[in-house]
């Protein structure tokens, strides 16, 4: 009973914290309304997390799993990779948005990339390099060109409409991840 109890408390508090942090990113955020929306004491949040900046880290860390559950080219197909990260992006943009409030944070050198975000980029790297026989230098370099290519037009929105017709009637996004996945297909084949 008191482990299922500690579990929903961290659950309730993640939850809230990711809330939080995705509307007001880690300075702007403020542990008495994380706890306040979990329902819980705010000493829980240090009990559970030893800090707010380690919360912050938890919740990415949490964010980093549904996207590793979901994206990576497993398949070795570069066009279906960058549509899985478009519409992982597209469905829920707040992985993005914690990524973004922690660059605006902490700059190039995130203060607590945890093992398992570390080891995913690793993987997918080395995913990369065996299905593309690419080096695995290069290999990074095409993942982070090809999230690129999936994150920015949830990343920067207002960038995509830019050109957007007046009259969409809602195709616009379908016809950007066409022509984002064909643009990968065409500058990567062989």
């Amino acid at each position: 009973m008191m482990a299922r109890d500690v579990a929903l408390t961290r659950g309730k508090l993640l939850a809230a914290a990711r809330a939080e942090f995705i509307a007001h990113g880690i300075a702007g955020s403020r542990v008495d309304r994380i706890a306040a929306s979990a329902g819980v004491n705010k000493e829980r949040i240090y009990g559970h997390f030893g800090s707010k900046e380690k919360l912050f880290q938890a919740a990415i860390a949490e964010a980093m799993g549904e996207l590793a559950a979901l994206v990576s080219p497993q398949d070795g197909s570069l066009p279906a990779f960058v549509g899985r990260i478009v519409d992982f992006h597209r469905r829920d943009p707040s992985f993005l948005r914690l990524l973004m409030w922690e660059a605006l944070h902490y700059g190039a050198e995130p203060q607590d990339v945890t093992h398992s975000r570390q080891e995913w980029y690793t993987r997918q790297v080395q995913q990369l390099a065996d299905s593309t026989g690419r080096s695995t230098s290069e290999a990074g370099l095409l993942l982070l060109s090809l999230i690129g290519l999936g994150a920015w037009p949830t990343a920067v929105p207002f960038t995509t409409f830019l050109d957007a017709p007046a009259d969409d009637d809602g195709t616009w996004e379908e016809q950007l991840r066409a022509f984002i996945v064909d643009f990968v297909e065409r500058a990567t084949r062989e």
